[in-house]
């Protein structure tokens, strides 16, 4: 099938700061990723688990309304899982989760371009262990991307969320990770020596992502760095999110996104990755000019970077 299909949480992050009242916004990493792709024009589908509840039906409204299809099996008779948001002075945000994640039970075959998946859905059980089956199973018969997004409040001791991260990431043929993530996977160690190791164990593209400082890639040729624009941030929530969309439609603007052609990122020269990586951080920084997770359209980008 000629689309992308996102697996993962979608559920909604309730969003408070200091002297505002609270405020609910449709989320979840693998949901945002999903929602930045459709609104950037990719095809896509979301496999996760949502209530039959308001919450759910905001969750269905907020990315139909963009374009994502929902897959069967995702709306369930559980309630639509929470996030609580707390946002600093500088608008970045610490979370606390209310949630459930588990799949349908005869999910086998992926038929599907390319896979997303990360975050909360690749650890929490029980889901966590299917997501794994289904990344090991179809490897190399579609494109696989992650984001371990790290949630050390969910994923349990350290030491058995690193083993479990790596086994996706060497499945996985485009990775990201933050250097918050590694910083609490591996502390003290290099992050660019840990993203080469990365790539060498099995993907063709590690990112690593830097906030406000912009983005590292490393692809077998080579490492490229590219810097974020500077901004006035709103809040960081869904950031990465819009971070790892923009990696992937960016991919698929140049053919890269397909189970034929991935091999062919694999041979890429460094240089070739720079306007692509500059895309991704573009679209993560408008998102930070955004209340809430708020990627942009295709249009949206277009007309802000060339501002």
């Amino acid at each position: 099938m000629d689309e992308v299909l996102v697996i993962g949480e979608a559920l909604v992050d309730i969003v408070s700061a200091p002297g505002r009242p609270a405020v609910e916004h449709p989320g979840g990493s693998p949901a945002n990723v999903a929602l930045g792709l459709a609104r950037l024009g990719v095809g896509t589908r979301l496999l996760t688990r949502i209530g039959d509840d308001a919450r759910g039906a905001q969750i269905v409204q907020h990315l139909r309304s963009s374009g994502v299809e929902l897959a069967e099996g995702s709306v369930t008779d559980s309630p639509t899982s929470t996030a609580t948001a707390v946002l600093d002075a500088a608008g970045v945000a610490t979370y606390d989760f209310a949630l459930q994640w588990a799949l349908p039970d005869d999910i086998g075959v992926i038929e599907a371009r390319a896979v997303h998946t990360g975050s909360i859905a690749a650890t929490l059980s029980p889901g966590g262990e299917d997501v794994l089956r289904l990344v090991e199973e179809n490897a190399g018969r579609v494109v696989i991307s992650y984001d371990p997004n790290a949630r050390p409040a969910l994923m349990g001791e350290r030491a058995a969320a690193l083993e479990r991260i790596e086994r996706i990431v060497r499945a996985s043929d485009v990775v990201k990770v933050s250097d918050e993530d590694l910083e609490w996977l591996l502390p003290g160690a290099d992050p660019l020596q840990v993203i080469e190791a990365w790539r060498a164990s099995g993907p063709a593209l590690v990112v690593l992502t830097r906030g406000g400082q912009g983005a590292v890639g490393v692809l077998a040729s080579g490492l490229v760095e590219v810097t974020a624009p500077k901004i006035e941030v709103a809040d960081t929530v869904g950031a990465g999110d819009a971070l790892m969309a923009g990696l992937l439609h960016a991919l698929d603007q140049a053919g890269l996104l397909t189970p034929d052609s991935i091999g062919e990122l694999r041979t890429k020269p460094a240089a070739d990755l720079a306007p692509m990586l500059t895309h991704a951080v573009r679209v993560a920084a408008y998102t930070c000019t955004q209340a809430g997770a708020q990627p942009p359209t295709r249009t949206q980008i277009e007309g802000w970077a060339q501002a």
